[in-house]
Formats: C-alpha cells, sequence, structure tokens
C-alpha cells in the first residue's frame, strides 16, 4: 500500500501577460443582462456599486503610476 500523500498538480508560470489581462475587467462592465436569470433592485444596486468601486480603483492605480512618473 501507498500511503504518501497526493502531490499537487504542477503549476505554470505566470507570464507578464497573464497579469495584465483585462478581459474579465472589461467584460463586466460591457456584458448584457442574462434575460434567464431573475433580476432585482437589489442586484442592479450591488452590481452598480461593484462598478463604481472597480472604476474608482483603477482611476487611483492610473493616479499613482502617472504620479510616480512624474516625479523622477
Amino acid at each position: 500500500m501507498d500511503n504518501s500523500k497526493p502531490r499537487p498538480p504542477m503549476r505554470t508560470k505566470n507570464t507578464l501577460k497573464d497579469y495584465f489581462a483585462l478581459g474579465e475587467v472589461f467584460g463586466y462592465f460591457f456584458r448584457k443582462p442574462d434575460p434567464a436569470r431573475a433580476t432585482n433592485f437589489n442586484l442592479r444596486m450591488m452590481h452598480r456599486s461593484n462598478r463604481i468601486a472597480m472604476v474608482m480603483g483603477m482611476a487611483g492605480i492610473i493616479y499613482i503610476i502617472v504620479k510616480l512618473i512624474i516625479r523622477h
């Protein structure tokens, strides 16, 4: 009997392209509503606040990058 622990799957090395893949983020902003899913006011407001938070986060990151570039 083999009592050894199972090995985790081999992980591939992430590339720079993987870190800057923003397709899912932009897909969240521009997707069409799914007619099969029920929607209500709370769900719409939750998605709206998520979008606002993501835009503000990206704006903050861009501001910091520009500030660092101008500083040097």
